[in-house]
């Protein structure tokens, strides 16, 4: 008699996935990519009584005259300048390839692979990008409102464009970079958070953030090469992470914002005489370093006093534009699911110019469970928080790379999963590295960047990534070297690559111009993020 093997469940969308192929979860980055986890420094303003060098001096008076005194206080304007920059590390080895971003031969994305290729990446035949879709606008499989082409029952592409306006939607473009990496471990050295500081990106608050931990601020590793402990990112995954950077000290409440920065303006001034004075009749050793440093701590102060004595500054969950009637998210989503919030802490301190640059580590995507539906539910909330970032970049009138990556992915073996949560698409059956791929999109104010190329590289028919068609294709490092030539060719900057990042391994000139998705936006000038936008 014929036994047919039941289908396995899909899993609730927060549940742990256990693996009769994989050892026990021991490490950190383990239990992440498999769901058994989910996915600090701080800035205080002096204490109101030891600013005063003599209290009996102090005076309200006007901060024009201290504005000088920032920039050699080395206190950073609003994010740099430069283009805000996301990654999503996806942990576990999340299908990129296919059913969600679309990837082809040599001539781009639409230069399709066959069929077998495509029943490998998820996709039955009457779901093949070239089938006939009549539901669809362009006719078969392939969704273009946002320039890069997705499958049009991507989970990442539903995700974006539940929460993106239409608006949004036609500003934003992309580009897919096939690319293989290690399965199932945090060893890829796939974060590029520290090369995007090199590359010039910074914040007014912090450098760079991360929702991890770790020496990257995500799951997967930084290049070793990059590495800059003096800027490693912040941990922030959460609101009260977001709140809980600034200390502005005992002034504010005591007093209003306004009068609390003006009494810490007048005591840099009453402390300047002092040094003025110490500097005329005395001889103090290294007495320049002394004053400059008296001097920053109390514009430094008064500049934390103003930009942040107000909570509802940092805080996503007071951001009508992040949660409410209005917002990205609803309330009852914010306060029920701690990805929206891990992402709206992120999205808060990266887009409004806080931190030059932030990584989200979304977990449980190693979710090859012999069933479909769970890597479905856990695409749909990825691709949800990416959509979030765009829209709010949009909201708040600023340009957005963010940029998609995963250790590893996975394949199917042509089993249908024709339940309402499997969509019926192919089960995702194991791991499998040659299927990988990394992507990013990017967001304009005012026009949809113009793609010198949508895809990077290229796959062979069989649906496994040419290691020969790029430097990225077969070596992280190198991959994350791609990520960077492109960031800095939407500022123009691509020129000044090879000093930046002296070492690296993308080959001359000629080479990187087949490496680069875009040019510079038009939003930017001269490197910089052009006023009004």
């Amino acid at each position: 008699m014929l036994i047919k093997k039941a289908r396995n469940k899909s899993h609730a969308l927060d549940a742990p996935l256990f693996h009769d192929d994989h050892s026990k979860p021991r490490t950190r980055r383990e239990f992440i990519s498999q769901g058994f986890m989910a996915g600090g420094a701080s800035v205080f303003g002096a204490s109101a009584l030891s600013l005063f060098a003599n209290p009996k001096m102090a005076y309200g008076a006007l901060s024009s005259d201290l504005e000088a005194l920032k920039a050699s206080c080395g206190i950073a304007t609003q994010g740099a300048g430069k283009i805000p920059f996301i990654c999503f590390d996806l942990a576990g080895g999340a299908n990129i390839a296919g059913s969600n971003v679309l990837v082809g031969g040599r001539d781009g994305q639409k230069d399709f692979l066959n069929t077998a290729g495509y029943s490998k990446l998820g996709l039955p035949p009457d779901m093949i990008p070239a089938a006939p879709n009549m539901a669809s606008a362009s006719g078969d499989h392939t969704n273009e409102d946002l320039g890069l082409a997705f499958h049009t029952d991507s989970g990442f592409l539903r995700g974006i464009l539940e929460r993106t306006s239409v608006g949004t939607q036609a500003n934003i473009n992309g580009a897919v970079i096939p690319a293989r990496s290690e399965n199932d471990t945090g060893n890829n050295p796939h974060n590029p958070m520290y090369g995007i500081y090199r590359a010039g990106a910074d914040g007014s608050l912090l450098s760079l953030i991360g929702s991890r931990s770790s020496e990257s601020g995500g799951n997967s590793m930084a290049p070793m090469q990059w590495m800059d402990n003096s800027v490693r990112p912040t941990k922030v995954d959460r609101p009260s992470d977001v709140t809980g950077l600034v200390d502005v000290g005992d002034l504010v409440g005591l007093l209003d914002q306004s009068d609390a920065v003006a009494v810490m303006e007048s005591i840099q001034r009453i402390s300047d005489a002092k040094m003025n004075q110490v500097n005329a009749y005395s001889e103090v050793t290294a007495n320049d370093v002394v004053k400059d440093l008296v001097r920053c701590g109390y514009v430094k102060s008064a500049d934390i006093a103003d930009r942040f004595g107000d909570p509802t500054t940092l805080n996503p969950e007071a951001d009508p534009d992040i949660v409410g009637p209005a917002g990205i998210f609803t309330s009852a989503e914010f306060n029920s699911d701690g990805e929206f919030r891990k992402t709206a802490s992120v999205m808060k301190l990266v887009i409004n110019g806080f931190a030059g640059a932030g990584t989200v580590t979304m977990g449980g995507f190693d979710y090859h469970t012999g069933e479909r539906g769970t890597g479905e539910s856990r695409d749909l909330r990825a691709g949800r928080c990416m959509g979030a970032c765009l829209e709010y970049a949009a909201r708040v009138g600023v340009p957005l790379m963010l940029y998609v990556c995963s250790d590893g992915s996975v394949a199917s073996n042509g089993r249908i999963d024709d339940s309402e949560a499997g969509r019926g698409k192919g089960e995702w059956t194991g791991d499998n590295q040659s299927t990988a791929s990394s992507f990013f999109l990017v967001y304009n104010p005012g026009s949809r960047p113009v793609a010198i190329r949508n895809q990077i590289g290229h796959m062979r028919s069989d649906a496994s990534v040419e290691t020969s068609a790029t430097p990225a294709a077969n070596n992280v490092n190198q991959l994350v070297q791609t990520v960077l030539l492109n960031y800095m060719a939407l500022h123009g900057e691509e020129g000044n690559f090879d000093t930046r990042f002296n070492g690296h391994g993308l080959g001359n000139s000629a080479v990187q111009d087949t490496l680069m998705g875009f040019g510079q936006l038009s939003s930017i000038s001269g490197g910089i993020i052009s006023t009004g936008t």
